[in-house]
């Protein structure tokens, strides 16, 4: 199955931004539909996003605000959540997953070990 691994997470002040990366060990990655998460400490997890394996559908959780984007670089195997106007609110550690259906994404799907967002007053 594939591998992931997210990176790019880190210590931001309030309205910063931060490129979250999920970088995928096959190349199968591409005929995957990718998701991102996040689990903030005390508190359950929830869904950021998902992208299509071509990266033409994306869906978006209303949480989010219109301040997040996910894409992908299948020609890298690369996921991306592009976050922006970061808040307090959107600390948390963030996991990409990868599944071959979209039904499995969040439940039987690859995950990696998860990055850092600590987002500072």
């Amino acid at each position: 199955q594939v591998q992931l691994v997210e990176s790019g997470g880190g210590l931001v002040q309030a309205g910063g931004s931060l490129r979250l990366s999920c970088a995928a060990s096959e190349t199968i990655f591409s005929s995957y539909a990718m998701a991102w998460y996040r689990q903030a400490a005390g508190r359950q997890r929830e869904l950021v996003g998902h992208i299509n394996s071509s990266g033409r559908s994306v869906n978006y959780s209303e949480s989010v605000k219109g301040r997040v984007t996910i894409s992908r670089d299948n020609a890298k195997n690369i996921g991306y959540l592009q976050m922006t106007n970061l808040e307090p609110e959107d600390t948390a550690v963030y996991w990409c997953n990868a599944a071959p259906r979209l039904t499995d994404l969040g439940r039987s799907g690859s995950w990696g070990q998860g990055t850092q967002v600590t987002v500072s007053s």
